[in-house]
C-alpha cells in the first residue's frame, strides 16, 4: 500500500512547534508555499522564501543559528544537499551551527523528471560531516517525534521526507533519535528496512513465511547515529541479514552494517538498493520501484539467491 505524502503533515508539525518556539525560522528554495502559509501568518517575521538560490539559503540559515534562532531550510534534495554541500560544510559543521535540513523529493520520488531531480548519495555525503545527524521518517509521528528531540540541540539534522511513506503504526513513545526498532521477531533472517521501504518488506511478510523464513524485521529511521549495537544483536541470532534502502549501493545503511558486524562470524549478507548509475528511464516512482528490486519478488529473489540454498528452503518448509 501506497502512503499519501508527508508534505502536509511536515508543514503542521512546523506550524505547532513555531507557535511554541519564538526562535524556530524557515526559509525556503521557492516551494511549499501554500503549505506554509498558516507558519507565515502566526509567525511573522520568520518564514522567508530565499528563491532557487540554495547556497544563499544555507548562508543565511547559518548566520540565523549564529544569533541564536533554529533555523529549518526546506526544498528538494539534490538542489541543497548536491549543490550547496560545501556551505553546509564550511558554514554549519566547520563552524559547529546547529539547524535543520528538511528535504523532498528523496532519492527517486521526482521519478517524471528525470535524474536532475533525483538524490541517490545524500546519506552518504551528509555522514561525512561531522556534527550531522540523518533521518529518514516515514510517517507524520516519526517525523514530529524526532524533530522535537533534536531540532534545537546545535546538530545539523538532516531530514528526508518521502512522497511515498510506509502504513505501519508506531507510537511516539517508540521513537528515539539514533534507536532502531524491531517491528518482528525472528531467527532465520535480519531484514533491515530503512524509512519507506518499511512498506516493502511488510508485504514481504507472509511469502516469506511460506518458505519457512521467520523474519526479524528491523526499522531503520535515524540514519545517523547508527542503532550498530541492535543490528549486531540481531545477526548474532540470525547470521543472515538482507538491507533494503532507497540509497546508493554505496554509503548507506547497508555500508553500515558491514562496518560494525565485521566481527560476528559466518554472516550471509545481501542488499537491494540503487545500483552505480543514473536512472535514465522516465517513469512512475512505483516503476522505478519495480525496475530496481523494491518489490516483494525482489525480496524474495535476493533471499532465495544469496541467503538461502536450496536444500535450506527445503528444510525450513519441512521443519515444524
Amino acid at each position: 500500500m501506497i502512503v499519501a505524502s508527508l508534505r502536509d503533515s511536515f508543514a503542521e508539525v512546523l506550524h505547532r512547534v513555531g507557535k511554541e518556539d519564538p526562535n524556530l525560522v524557515v526559509l525556503v528554495g521557492d516551494i511549499s508555499h501554500f503549505r506554509l502559509q498558516p507558519f507565515a501568518k502566526d509567525c511573522p517575521g520568520r518564514y522567508y522564501n530565499v528563491g532557487i538560490c540554495e547556497p544563499t539559503i544555507v548562508n543565511m540559515a547559518a548566520g540565523l543559528s549564529k544569533v541564536g534562532f533554529h533555523p529549518v531550510v526546506h526544498t528538494i534534495s539534490p538542489f541543497i544537499i548536491d549543490r550547496s554541500f560545501e556551505q553546509l560544510k564550511l558554514d554549519f559543521c566547520y563552524q559547529k551551527l546547529g539547524g535543520n535540513i528538511v528535504t523532498v523529493g528523496s532519492a527517486f520520488d521526482y521519478a517524471n523528471l528525470g535524474c536532475t531531480h533525483h538524490c541517490y548519495g545524500d546519506f552518504a555525503m551528509m555522514k561525512t560531516l561531522p556534527g550531522t545527524q540523518l533521518f529518514y521518517p516515514a510517517t507524520e509521528v516519526e517525523f514530529e517525534t524526532l524533530f522535537r528531540q533534536v531540532f534545537k540541540q546545535g546538530t545539523l539534522n538532516y531530514f528526508r521526507i518521502p512522497t511515498y511513506g510506509h502504513s505501519h503504526e508506531f507510537k511516539s513513545q517508540q521513537i528515539r533519535c539514533g534507536k532502531a526498532i524491531r517491528v518482528q521477531e525472528g531467527k532465520d533472517l535480519t531484514l533491515i528496512a530503512v524509512g519507506s521501504q518499511l512498506r516493502t518488506a511488510l508485504e514481504a511478510m507472509e511469502p516469506l513465511s511460506q518458505l519457512g523464513v521467520t523474519v526479524d524485521l528491523i526499522y531503520i529511521h535515524t540514519v545517523k547515529p547508527f542503532d550498530a549495537a541492535f543490528v549486531n544483536e540481531s545477526l548474532s541470532k540470525t547470521r543472515k541479514c538482507l538491507v533494503i534502502e532507497e540509497h546508493s549501493v554505496y554509503g548507506g545503511i547497508f555500508d553500515d552494517v558491514l562496518r560494525a558486524s565485521h566481527a560476528i562470524e559466518n554472516v550471509r549478507y545481501a542488499s537491494i538498493a540503487i545500483p552505480n548509475t543514473f536512472i535514465r528511464e522516465y517513469g512512475t516512482y512505483q516503476q522505478h520501484c519495480q525496475r530496481l528490486g523494491f518489490s516483494v519478488d525482489g525480496i524474495l529473489k535476493k533471499v532465495k539467491d544469496e541467503l538461502l540454498n536450496y536444500s535450506e528452503v527445503l528444510n525450513n518448509r519441512n521443519s515444524p
